[in-house]
């Protein structure tokens, strides 16, 4: 059992209360208790937006030094904890140790980026007097902080996810609840304790950054509540689309995933095309908006790809997440595999083959690479979220980014390519918030802007650009 390192309870207002339900997380390799978990509720999320409110003025008050101070010692507290957050991350994800490394890295990062963001949030002037009418004025404009922020992670990330929503609305001057996924709100919360420790350290308000668990309810009174400025969700389409309409009119920044496409040129260094694809389509056992999923390959090279990337597939240890050699393990529920398998029969009974994988042993989806999966099956048209990959053989490159382009999700594609016109004309083209040139589309920095079009969302993170997401401009005239 994980013996939680923080207070017991939820941390709302400027302290931690005490809930009536806890529920167990489970680890998802063997159903193992992790630990129990403190249960908000509808009542508890209205009380945090009532403190966030209460807080919002002094938040948005405090010194840029007073917001760097915190962002930057939450950054060294997790570094000095980084092995206990990879471990319980393990436990509560059921994603492999080599991806929770990857994770709690990123998560470094992402604070120690925010940190740097508070020094470059500034405004400029502004020539007013290109009309006679603004002859004599002095234009400027500042951003504000847009006021109190709820932040919805997926369980797949939690850490990062939440860090992510976290660090740039304190970097902003606002407040921010926190609504980690229900399987895996630990690591979430012990960060969420180094923050208001933090906080309360530089002499800021606790209630700066809140937490409350739950399920839907507690989301839908969140981003409901009149008060919040924006909501910022990460998750699936349908569930992000729902915010968008309940949350209208305040601002909503939406990740809600895709279904990744990675094109093989004719000219495509095939050994790196086929390592890409064994590392972006089954990190975190495929658990991931930007991992791997359709694959399109030029003809005149689809049957050498195809051959070298099933040579390599046994590469792909299947195991215990805990063992640092796995690369799949366990999905985060019985209810996601299942699921997955249905999907995978579903595109076979479509036409689909199997060129390896399929089925699942001991409870983990093996690695799978489907062939000639038709547009309409599920594993083609939607985000499988699990360790299978779909090959398709394409004429040439255009008919490739053609058929990336039909999809309604668009976050990342990559192409492989010697060309620099190749790869010029995929940048032009793909409808994508992100396009990688030979590296895999689940590549992102974290200083970088991210987010996708159509289905996979709108608005940008990264923390300078959701600072930017995360302030409104206003506007000063001042006549002398």
């Amino acid at each position: 059992m994980f013996e939680a390192p923080y207070p017991a309870g939820l941390p709302i207002g400027d302290g931690w209360v005490t809930v009536e339900t806890h529920e167990p997380v489970r680890f998802p390799f063997d159903g193992s208790i992790v630990a129990q978990a403190p249960v908000g509720n509808a009542d508890l999320a209205r009380r945090a937006v009532d403190e966030a409110v209460a807080a919002a003025k002094e938040v948005a008050a405090l010194p840029s030094h007073v917001r760097r101070a915190v962002l930057s010692a939450v950054g060294t507290a997790l570094g000095e904890r980084r092995g206990e957050f990879e471990d319980l991350l393990v436990l509560e994800t059921g994603k492999p140790l080599v991806d929770c490394r990857v994770e709690v890295a990123r998560t470094l990062v992402t604070w120690q980026a925010a940190a740097e963001e508070v020094a470059r949030l500034h405004g400029e002037t502004v020539p007013l007097d290109l009309l006679p009418s603004g002859d004599g004025l002095l234009g400027f404009w500042t951003r504000r902080p847009i006021g109190v922020v709820i932040g919805i992670a997926g369980f797949n990330y939690p850490l990062l996810l939440a860090s992510h929503k976290i660090a740039p609305a304190i970097a902003a001057g606002c407040p921010v609840i926190c609504k980690p996924a229900p399987t895996t709100p630990l690591a979430t919360l012990w960060l969420l304790d180094l923050v208001r420790r933090a906080a309360q350290d530089a002499g800021a308000p606790q209630a700066m950054a809140q937490l409350v668990t739950g399920d839907a309810e507690v989301g839908s009174r969140l981003v409901t509540d009149e008060r919040a400025g924006a909501v910022s969700f990460t998750g699936s389409a349908p569930v992000g689309h729902r915010i968008a309409r309940d949350a209208a009119p305040r601002k909503t920044l939406l990740e809600l995933g895709s279904n990744a496409a990675l094109v093989v040129a004719g000219d495509a260094d095939l050994d790196a095309a086929a390592d890409a694809v064994l590392r972006g389509g089954f990190y975190a056992s495929g658990q991931a908006c930007i991992s791997v999923q359709r694959v399109l390959v030029v003809e005149s090279v689809a049957e050498e790809f195809a051959r070298r990337l099933l040579d390599r597939l046994p590469e792909v240890t299947t195991g215990d997440p805990r063992d640092p050699a796995t690369r799949v393990s366990a999905l985060i529920d019985e209810t996601s595999t299942k699921r997955v398998l249905a999907w995978v029969d579903a595109a076979i009974d479509a036409g689909g083959r199997v060129l390896a994988g399929g089925g699942a042993s001991e409870g983990i989806v093996r690695p799978t690479v489907l062939a000639d999966v038709p547009d309409g099956a599920d594993c083609w048209d939607a985000e499988v979220f699990g360790p299978v990959v779909c090959l398709r053989t394409v004429s040439d490159v255009d008919s490739a980014f053609e058929a990336v382009n039909a999809s309604r999700y668009g976050l990342h594609a990559s192409v492989f390519s010697t060309s620099l016109r190749t790869a010029m004309h995929a940048i032009d083209r793909l409808e994508v918030g992100g396009v990688v040139v030979n590296e895999v589309p689940g590549f992102r920095s974290d200083t970088m802007p991210y987010g996708g079009v159509k289905d996979s969302g709108i608005g940008r993170e990264g923390p300078r650009f959701a600072i930017e997401e995360l302030t409104v401009t206003r506007m000063a005239v001042i006549r002398p």
